[in-house]
């Protein structure tokens, strides 16, 4: 390494550096001398520089360089050197870390450590390989040549005849029948070899590759809102510059073929161009990646099912130009492609695409911000938009809107029947979750060969562990969180099951009798455990599985049941929203929602929304065929509009209804909301800070005319979490400009920082 502090002299430049250790600076980073060796530094390079006060070497990207600084010699320090792996970031992406660091009130450096995949970081799968070639300079009747190096140059002469001047040394010692690599590194002292190192990734084979050319398809004929979906993209393709597109299409309206003849057209028009393609985690099935590899060459994949090595070695073909198109979960919008001509964001509503952990990003807001910078035309696909895509797609008129009103080939939505609760429960003694409706038309679409999908969006077996005697009134919660425990039932546990904390994820045996007045406790609630065992106690001949993140818990878990249940082997599947997702099975011919109430009374103005989301999602997996499919909504709020209008396959009416109800309560997508939260193992403490931060938030606000309404302090709605008790601040802006300025007042005075104690979340999904 460099000396960590050089003369005014051995310094040529001056470099703006954002370590990933996450200083919460401005977005122009940490100031650093340039030294002679690292002269050819761009803006962009991973760098390795000294940090604090212990000068601890930590990773960073260049993200400016000057050729002066006001610093004075004595306190400036130098890069110590370049990333080994010659890691750099393109300019966009430079430019998006800034956006995204300022509007997320995120330090830049952890902007760039999310940018950069961990198997990039830390070098997972990478070898450094040693390539040897002819020294042309170099007259070999000067030089005494032993029978090995005669025979090395022997081979390499013939590598050299079919175009390969340069070969890996060990290989070339091979190649010579040599027993070690001595005789190729004596050619090298010698000066008849010269050597060069490469980094390569050594990735174990995976679904990470191109259909074989007899696997590619041709595209499919269009309909005519397809058609006319395709057509209108093409002409804002042809007439250049950023565009985005709300496709608003009911499930099974061909959608995906959209896409890809979407991404073909700008191909066409811009051959150059790649395209990026998000895709939910959960629905990043290889049957989704075939559409894409069977109609394209060069597709990278970049998702949780690929080893460390894979991601790796998937991010180094994106890096040098050897993919067109990219196709991943969340964090695929950071691919550092060339020139992105097109980026798809596919369940654009779906919540997996906001990240929970800084910087708390939300990829389709991202995936818009990346295409105004390019200039490239962003397409947000769903069949239950977001309210903020579609209110900027109807009432703004910042996006346009493209519908697809029908399924493909005349296939007809689901006919979906309510069942009300309360109502049956008057004609049922004991706890049944699955309706006498449900259960009859199980067995039905059993006899008739078909397949049935049941949806509880609630794992576990009970979610709450109580005592029957209502005058004890005690409940089990978790002693580090002031939430309910939920009950998990296993054979092995001594008691028969163990209940666990879903905040904090605390485990412990059953208890089988209230701790306070001795009597047998009772299990309350449902979960998809429960379902489970009532469809094994009422269809012994099912072939079923249930899928939560209970059960998913290996890599390969998730495609091997999906796998199966694709080709028959399965009659039943029960899940959590994860079975809601983008999943095309042609035989499901019904569909059952346990509770239709799970999250409709959730204390989040967004409730409604994801109720009538994730019924429409999943009743849109059955009778994406020939045959017609139905759906089964068990409910306690049958007359509930949500329930209704999820049921119609209404979304227009929806959403139209939910935005008058927001504007009338000044509630996003009509004003902007950001969300800050404190939090401490002293509860004191916890809330003074969060006073004082409230009381600054003010008297920014008073300077801004108080147009921004401010909330707190006040505990969050789940006031404790893993010991730390946590209350909230809420800020409500008429726009984004006016909340960014509110916030980057108080950010400049170091009084609004996103650490272990304050979490900031900008257009926050969740309020708990």
């Amino acid at each position: 390494m460099n000396e960590l502090f050089t003369t005014p002299d051995s310094i040529v430049a001056y470099a703006q550096v954002a370590p990933e250790q996450g200083v919460d600076v401005t977005a122009s980073g940490l100031t650093y001398g340039i030294p002679e060796a690292l002269k050819d530094l761009t803006v962009g390079d991973r760098v390795l520089v000294p940090l604090g006060r212990g000068n601890k070497t930590v990773p960073g990207f260049v993200v400016q360089i000057d050729q002066s600084t006001s610093l004075p010699a004595s306190k400036l320090k130098a890069i110590s050197e370049k990333d080994p792996a010659g890691i750099h970031l393109p300019a966009d992406l430079i430019e998006l870390a800034r956006w995204l660091s300022g509007y997320y009130c995120c330090p830049i450096g952890m902007v760039f450590g999310t940018m950069l995949p961990a198997a990039v970081k830390h070098g997972i799968g990478a070898t450094v390989q040693t390539l040897v070639y002819r020294n042309p300079d170099k007259d070999l009747k000067t030089v005494k040549l032993s029978k090995l190096q005669k025979a090395a140059l022997a081979e390499l002469e013939k590598c050299e005849a079919v175009g390969k001047p340069q070969i890996e040394m060990r290989q070339l010692a091979e190649l010579a029948g040599a027993k070690s690599i001595s005789p190729v590194k004596q050619l090298i002292t010698k000066g008849v070899l010269k050597s060069n190192t490469q980094s390569i990734i050594k990735a174990p084979p995976g679904s990470t590759g191109n259909a074989s050319p007899a696997e590619k398809s041709a595209k499919l004929l269009l309909n005519d809102t397809q058609q006319k979906a395709v057509t209108q993209l093409a002409s804002k393709v042809d007439d250049g510059g950023f565009g985005v597109h709300l496709l608003h299409g009911v499930t099974g309206s061909g959608k995906t073929e959209v896409y890809l003849q979407m991404i073909e057209h700008v191909f066409a028009s811009r051959p150059d161009s790649c395209a990026i393609v998000l895709v939910p985690e959960i629905a990043l099935t290889p049957q989704t990646v075939s559409r894409f590899t069977a109609r394209f060459d060069s597709v990278a994949v970049m998702h949780s099912a690929l080893t460390s090595a894979q991601r790796h070695e998937q991010w180094r073909r994106i890096a040098a130009g050897e993919a067109k198109i990219v196709i991943g979960a969340r964090s695929a919008i950071f691919a550092p492609l060339p020139q992105v001509g097109i980026i798809i964001v596919d369940e654009e509503h779906d919540s997996s695409y906001k990240q929970d952990q800084l910087p708390r990003y939300h990829a389709r807001d991202v995936a818009v911000k990346r295409g105004q910078q390019l200039g490239a035309q962003v397409v947000l696909g769903s069949a239950t938009p977001s309210l903020e895509s579609y209110f900027n797609a109807t009432v703004r008129g910042s996006y346009d809107l493209l519908h697809l009103p029908d399924r493909v080939s005349g296939f007809q939505l689901p006919h979906v029947q309510l069942v009300d609760l309360i109502e049956e429960r008057k004609h049922r003694r004991g706890v049944h979750l699955i309706s006498r409706k449900l259960e009859e038309l199980i067995g039905y679409v059993k006899r008739q060969g078909g397949q049935t999908m049941l949806l509880l969006n609630r794992r576990g077996y009970a979610n709450y562990v109580a005592c029957p005697d209502h005058t004890c009134g005690w409940m089990q919660t978790c002693e580090h969180c002031d939430a309910t425990m939920v009950y998990h039932k296993h054979p092995s546990a001594m008691s028969g099951g163990y209940i666990r904390c879903h905040h904090c994820d605390t485990e412990q045996l059953l208890p089988p009798l209230c701790p306070q007045c001795g009597k047998k406790i009772t299990l309350f609630g449902l979960g998809t455990q429960r379902v489970e065992e009532e469809i094994e106690r009422k269809f012994p001949e099912l072939r079923f599985a249930r899928m939560d993140s209970d059960t998913m818990r290996q890599r390969d878990d998730y495609q091997r049941i999906l796998g199966q249940f694709q080709k028959g082997e399965l009659d039943l599947l029960i899940g959590t929203q994860m079975i809601a997702k983008g999943l095309d099975f042609p035989n499901v011919r019904l569909v059952g929602v346990i509770s239709g109430d799970t999250s409709l009374h959730m204390p989040d103005f967004r409730a409604a929304e994801r109720t009538f989301q994730i019924i429409a999602q999943v009743a849109g997996r059955a009778g994406r065929s020939s045959t017609p499919g139905i759906v089964v909504v068990q409910t306690f709020s049958i007359d509930d509009p949500t329930i209704k209008l999820a049921s119609k396959h209404d979304f227009i009416t929806f959403a139209q209804r939910e935005l008058e109800m927001r504007k009338q309560m000044g509630l996003p997508p009509h004003t902007r909301m950001a969300r800050v939260v404190v939090r401490d193992v002293d509860h004191e403490k916890s809330y003074l800070l969060c006073k004082k931060l409230a009381m600054e938030l003010a008297r920014c606000n008073q300077q801004l005319g108080n147009v921004v309404r401010l909330r707190g302090p006040m505990p969050c709605p789940i006031a404790r979490i893993a010991d730390f008790h946590r209350h909230q601040i809420e800020m409500v802006a008429p726009d984004a400009g006016t909340l960014q300025k509110l916030m980057t007042m108080l950010r400049n005075d170091r009084l609004l920082i996103s650490d272990n104690r304050m979490a900031v979340d900008v257009d926050p999904t969740v309020l708990l």
